[in-house]
């Protein structure tokens, strides 16, 4: 008696277990179909429809999601709006991004560019290291208030569909003047206000910072500057013949070329990066000066190390503007 009493207990419990596994398979399905049932909302645009987008915004990367938008519903008789427009751009891998400016390039500004580059390309690091590179630089209180944005491939910041060619040109701001070489740099010099003639810039530069270089380094100083108008003036060539200072020949609109560019880039972050941003000229340039002065050198040497990728570059890439 007993033991029928035990194993009809064994089998309630073995029912129990069963019925309770049913039922929990049933909310599982229950779910799982709901799941399947539900696809969300259906897609605005056809595969068609998004080829088209993206070759839109390829073939004139300035439209706006929005002009895109209106574009292809007159094509397709249907509306899409700017937003849709915006992630079937993002999932073709173009993305709103501000287009690198650079300085327009002749054909003889490109060939130019080219023999330059393939006579240094060889060079060794210390042919770069008697190389005093400098340049010129404005900075100014405002900063660029042109919001242009193109639609780009990741990685492709460089590419020319991606680069406005324009003049630079100046605002309310400072003229400054620096020169860098492997393991030392000038003093940032200032200009006053005014234009930098031919006479200014042999009696403010090169008579108080490049003769300097040069007396320290002797023979091997090699001198670098653009060929700015009031760099390659008859006084400025005549000056440089009496001290006995060689100049680099350097190929004409190649700021991407020459390592100071760089410095005046991460010279000017740490400005656009104060909590309190000098609002006058005389904070201007009591802030330069505090940064040039704490620019590691380290910085400055791997930026001259890199000429040669720079020229190697310049030459893959046809002579073209380089990431640099």
């Amino acid at each position: 008696m007993a033991n029928n009493q035990s194993i009809r207990r064994h089998l309630d419990a073995f029912t129990l277990g069963r019925i309770i596994g049913k039922l929990e398979e049933g909310r599982s399905g229950t779910r799982t179909a709901i799941r399947g049932f539900s696809r969300g909302r259906p897609r605005g645009t056809t595969p068609a429809d998004d080829q088209y987008i993206v070759l839109q915004a390829r073939r004139n990367r300035r439209q706006t999601a929005g002009e895109i938008a209106r574009h292809t519903t007159q094509a397709t008789e249907r509306p899409i709006s700017r937003l849709t427009v915006a992630r079937r751009l993002h999932g073709g891998g173009l993305f709103a991004r501000r287009p690198v400016r650079c300085v327009p390039l002749t054909p003889s500004h490109r060939r130019r560019r080219s023999l330059w580059c393939r006579e240094h390309r060889n060079w060794r690091d210390n042919e770069w290291g008697r190389v005093l590179f400098t340049d010129e630089s404005r900075f100014s209180l405002s900063s660029d208030s042109h919001h242009i944005l193109i639609w780009r491939e990741r990685e492709s910041r460089n590419h020319p569909s991606n680069i406005i060619e324009r003049n630079r040109h100046g605002g309310r701001g400072v003229l400054v003047w620096g020169g860098i070489m492997l393991g030392s740099r000038t003093d940032l010099y200032i200009f006053d206000a005014g234009s930098v003639i031919g006479a200014r810039y042999c009696n403010e530069i090169l008579l108080p910072y490049v003769r300097l270089f040069r007396g320290a380094m002797g023979l091997q100083f090699l001198f670098m500057d653009d060929n700015a108008p009031c760099h390659r003036t008859v006084a400025s060539e005549q000056l440089l013949q009496s001290e006995d200072i060689e100049r680099m020949d350097w190929p004409a609109r190649s700021p991407d070329l020459n390592p100071i560019a760089h410095v005046w880039d991460f010279l000017g972050r740490p400005l656009a990066a104060r909590t309190l941003p000098p609002v006058t000229i005389r904070e201007l340039r009591l802030a330069l000066q505090d940064e040039w002065a704490a620019m590691p050198q380290q910085l400055i040497d791997t930026l001259i190390l890199s000429m040669g990728r720079r020229c190697e570059t310049c030459l893959a890439v046809r002579r073209d503007h380089i990431p640099y």
